[in-house]
């Protein structure tokens, strides 16, 4: 690789990072500002105007927290579990097209990198309950990787329509397949499909039963304090970024917006984050709406509608490429 070639990769990470960074710093701070409003308060209001030095204010907090050890914890494991879950997040920002023609590594197995990245980045979570000798910890490991298993199929299975359609597993051609119309108009029952498994497999509300704080205090991350309980907060929202990107990639037509008027003049990588964060606004509106669903029906809901429906989509989709 040419050095111009070097710099032009690390201008792009750097590009990355920083969007990834102001996502989670500030992605905490618009939850509770939004989730307050839903509920009639105001949310952060101390630190700042309206609060918007409250993310710097945490960060500092959780810095200079105190870092406790359980004593009879696998002290390698209780280490590595955080740093696992981050390493995966970030790397799967590589392939994410930002623009027409920006990521940091164009792969023709994209979706596939995603899938199989978010797969390892479960084994944070249940190597966190393992390593932290606490049964509540414990148990939100397990609830964890069963989770993962269950979703992560009917996730998979919406996303195949979505490749048969483009005939790619490249994101940027995916996108570039959706010129004429986005793909959530012909595959809406994947997209509920994907954005539900979403919800699982970064474990927010209905489908948060690895912390389930009512019932297992904090779940895998209980035993944690400081920055590592920090490094947990910043993997699962990355992958709530992580997740909203795909959708928006595979569903919403990427960085592309209407191609007229006013519309046509605005850069593509504001037609991205609108759809990004519409997309995480979700997350949040569903949090304040919806309680937590019994673990039970959760996995009655992944292998007995969920995986189905998926996989009923794909035969449709098939009989309608093979008429058309």
């Amino acid at each position: 690789m040419s050095l111009t070639g070097f710099l032009w990769v690390l201008i792009k990470v750097a590009i990355v990072v920083n969007v990834v960074l102001l996502h989670v710093a500030y992605a905490v701070y618009f939850e509770r500002k939004v989730i307050g409003h839903m509920q009639a308060r105001l949310g952060p209001m101390r630190v700042g105007f309206h609060g918007l030095l409250q993310p710097i204010a945490d960060f500092v907090k959780l810095f200079f927290k105190e870092d406790i050890i359980p004593s009879q914890s696998d002290k390698p494991l209780f280490f590595f579990a955080p740093v696992l879950g981050v390493i995966t997040a970030l790397a799967s920002l590589a392939v994410i097209p930002l623009w027409e023609s920006f990521s940091l590594v164009n792969l023709d197995i994209g979706i596939l990198y995603i899938l199989a990245l978010s797969s390892v980045g479960a084994y944070s979570i249940i190597l966190a309950g393992w390593a932290s000798n606490s049964k509540y910890s414990f148990l939100g490991g397990v609830r964890s990787s069963a989770q993962v298993i269950s979703y992560e199929i009917a996730m998979g299975l919406s996303l195949v329509g979505v490749m048969m359609i483009a005939g790619s597993t490249n994101l940027a051609e995916i996108v570039n397949a959706q010129s004429s119309y986005p793909f959530i108009l012909v595959q809406p029952v994947a997209f509920f499909v994907f954005m539900t498994a979403a919800f699982a497999e970064t474990n927010r509300v209905p489908f948060d039963l690895p912390e389930a704080e009512t019932e297992l205090v904090a779940g895998y991350f209980t035993e944690y304090s400081g920055m590592r309980f920090g490094l947990f907060f910043m993997a699962e929202y990355t992958g709530m970024f992580i997740m909203s990107a795909l959708a928006a990639v595979c569903f919403l037509g990427g960085w592309r917006g209407p191609n007229f008027w006013i519309f046509s003049h605005v850069p593509n990588i504001v037609w991205f984050l609108l759809k990004v964060y519409a997309l995480i606004f979700f997350y949040y509106w569903v949090r304040a709406t919806l309680p937590r669903y019994r673990y039970d029906q959760l996995m009655s809901l992944g292998w007995k509608l969920y995986i189905p429906l998926a996989l009923a989509n794909i035969v449709i989709t098939a009989i309608v490429k093979l008429l058309i």
